[in-house]
């Protein structure tokens, strides 16, 4: 593994009259512009392309209106107060993450009391002790939104590197501190969408990755391209970092890399936009002069680096094998020879990890976690035995490290810390988390069902022990479905408090994530991204068919790509649905290469240069098929302000088109979170709020009854 790298116009008059868009409700105008654009002969209206302006005067004060027309609204369900209660509660927890060894004597680990905003490190010499507070990133803003996104530590533990985000952003400005004396030296990196930092062996500095500065005045939405990997010398200026890898050749390749852990190589991995399927190159460190040398030259498959014996490179792939094997390659022999070192198996390989000399290999068994530890010359060793269906995670530490940690969890159980004897293959509890919470009386249960074409997709439901299943259910149904990112089972204060509310909590694993390979992200992609929406349709059916829910009861539920998912099933099946969470969405679907990062996505979403792919985006882009007249279930879009990844004004647009659509008598509101980002980072504080106003709005809108 690689060492320790721990992400115009004056205000118009008619924003400030509101026009009547349904019965009993009435929404800020927005200004529909004569903006159309033409895509391979197809005019496509964008009406609301001023809204991509965020900082002019007459979007701040359609935002200014919209919230205080979604707050008064807010402010009208008597259930909140208790809502902010209970949550306010429940996440006044002491969460203890597990300890990391850094150096000798020198074990960092991060707390929090119950309700800080932001996490604090503290730093301890045994894992026994609590130690003393290391940094606390609650002193970085008064209001709690600058938070620690990245931590990298030197092998002797004399100097860490970190990055703080302010606001939510994904910008990242980098700092190097003394660990002896708390001091900093002069060396920062500004902000910028850097990755994390790899230090050289002799701390002599470290190497990571920035794009060009953009133009002043759009950070938050100029399209990030070409970005490279330096190398920073301690003492001397950035603007004298040295150039070690880039790629001219492609704007929206990039490239991250890492210090291997005896510091003899620094290896690289390059992908467009956000595939999985990469290139790799390395260069000798024991060489100064050493050129980058590629090891994989086509992006036809992933290769994730797990670490190495010297020349020796072990990579998890799914090169001929879909669901993932482990194998070596010695990176300076004249001759390379691949070889197996752990098969394909029936699971998915989700990921790989060097302990004790050994491969601690994590599994997807239909979405939940299965542990195997295998030794180096890939037989198996034993299974590390888990509680129930849940998700574990951790197994970091050196490659010769004979101790480990874990945590598990599921959706009724918070998450307990285990420390885990790799020489003796036990676990014993290190720490559970004190949540008031009882998930005894809840139960997790996995279900199959059947999409539109025939595939077989799991869902994981959790509720109360015993509950009737009459169709009379409040229900959440969560999806994400994209960008080969898996969605398995694990605990939430969020969802502890909506199931203790009585509703059901589902979470269906549809194509376009990783649950199952290669070939379940690829059926849920570009040209075959329909099937993702058809999967969620289906899982919506297969709840309010089994009676856990019936329509009126049911609310679905997304984020980002999630987001997105909301707001194409809703277009295409408003009927099914009693409510609607879009979050933080990726909604004009023929723009979103503008913006950011969006470029890089089109390895999930498609080309709207290319025909072919644009009439698929187009076909199901939120924005786009917003049908007028249409009865839209009620429907809260959720965005925030300094969002730096999926730019607000797909929300904006969104909802404004939303709203002058809606032919119904339920509410389409939006709420635009001020200082935040995607999420990440985000304080505990403004955590409640908003999971306060959503569930509020759900007791509403699905008619729930409360005691």
């Amino acid at each position: 593994m690689f060492r320790k790298a721990l992400s115009f116009v004056t205000v118009l008059s008619v924003l400030v009259l509101t026009i009547p868009a349904q019965k009993g409700f009435e929404y800020p105008k927005a200004r529909k512009a004569d903006q159309v654009d033409d895509f391979h002969g197809t005019k496509v209206a964008d009406p609301y392309r001023w809204m991509e302006d965020t900082g002019s005067a007459e979007t701040q004060s359609w935002i200014e209106a919209q919230n205080k027309l979604t707050n008064s609204y807010f402010e009208a369900i008597p259930q909140r107060a208790r809502i902010r209660e209970r949550l306010t509660e429940i996440w006044n927890f002491e969460r203890i993450s597990a300890p990391s060894k850094v150096a000798d004597g020198f074990y960092i680990y991060s707390r929090n009391d119950g309700l800080q905003n932001q996490s604090v490190l503290y730093r301890a010499s045994s894992i026994k002790e609590e130690g003393k507070v290391f940094f606390d990133p609650n002193k970085l803003s008064a209001d709690g939104t600058a938070a620690l996104s990245g931590s990298s530590f030197t092998d002797d533990g004399k100097l860490w590197a970190y990055g703080v985000s302010r606001s939510g952003s994904d910008r990242t400005e980098w700092r190097i501190m003394n660990t002896e004396t708390g001091e900093h030296l002069a060396d920062t990196l500004p902000p910028n969408r850097q990755g994390g930092v790899s230090w050289a062996k002799d701390n002599s500095g470290f190497y990571y990755q920035r794009y060009p500065a953009p133009e002043s005045g759009a950070e938050l939405r100029a399209a990030n391209r070409f970005p490279k990997i330096y190398f920073h010398k301690l003492g001397t200026p950035v603007s004298e970092d040295r150039v070690i890898y880039e790629r001219p050749d492609d704007g929206e390749l990039t490239s991250g890399g890492g210090v291997t852990e005896d510091g003899k190589f620094y290896v690289i991995s390059t992908s467009k936009g956000t595939q999985r399927m990469n290139e790799v190159h390395f260069k000798d460190l024991s060489r100064p002069d050493s050129p980058i040398v590629p090891l994989i030259s086509e992006r036809t498959n992933s290769w994730g680096f797990v670490g190495n014996d010297g020349p020796v490179f072990y990579f998890r792939t799914d090169k001929d094998a879909e669901r993932g094997k482990l194998v070596s390659v010695n990176v300076l022999a004249r001759d390379r020879v691949w070889k197996d070192v752990i098969p394909q198996s029936t699971y998915t390989l989700n990921n790989v990890q060097m302990i004790n000399n050994q491969f601690v290999a994590n599994y997807l068994k239909d979405a939940y976690t299965n542990i195997k530890i295998y030794d180096k010359n890939g037989k198996h060793v034993r299974d590390v035995e888990l509680p129930g269906i849940g998700s574990a995670g951790g197994f970091g530490g050196k490659q010769d490290a004979t101790e480990t940690f874990y945590s598990f969890s599921s959706f009724n159980a918070p998450a307990t810390i285990y420390h885990y004897d790799m020489k003796a293959g036990k676990s014993t509890v290190f720490r559970k988390t004190p949540v008031k919470f009882d998930g005894s009386q809840y139960e997790v249960k996995q279900v199959f069902f059947n999409s539109k074409d025939g595939t077989r997709v799991p869902m994981f439901i959790a509720h109360k022990k015993g509950l009737k299943l009459d169709g009379t259910n409040p229900t959440i149904l969560y999806g994400y479905g994209g960008f080969n990112i898996n969605q398995t089972p694990g605990f939430s204060v969020t969802r502890a408090v909506w199931m203790e509310m009585g509703g059901i909590f589902a979470l269906a694993n549809i194509r376009g994530g990783a649950e199952y390979g290669k070939e379940w992200w690829a059926n849920g992609a570009v040209l075959k991204k329909q099937n993702t929406f058809d999967d969620f349709i289906a899982a919506a059916e297969f709840l309010i068919d089994n009676k856990y829910t019936s329509s009126p009861k049911l609310a679905i539920q997304g984020g980002s790509n999630g987001g997105l998912l909301v707001g194409a099933v809703l277009n295409q099946r408003p009927e099914l649905f009693g409510a609607a969470l879009p979050a933080v969405g990726v909604m004009d679907m023929v723009r979103f290469t503008e913006f950011t990062v969006g470029a890089f996505w089109k390895s999930d979403y498609g080309d709207p240069k290319k025909p072919d792919e644009f009439k698929v985006l187009y076909a199901y882009s939120p924005l786009h098929n917003v049908k007028a007249g249409a009865k839209y279930p009620a429907t809260l879009v959720t965005t925030a302000d300094t969002d730096d990844r999926v730019f607000p004004a797909h929300s904006f647009k969104y909802a404004a088109a939303l709203q002058a659509g809606q032919g119904g008598d339920a509410p389409i509101l939006i709420r635009i979170e001020t200082k935040a980002g995607h999420g990440a980072g985000k304080p505990i504080s403004k955590q409640i709020e908003e999971q306060t106003d959503i569930f509020g709005f759900l007791v509403k809108s699905l008619k729930m009854s409360t005691n």
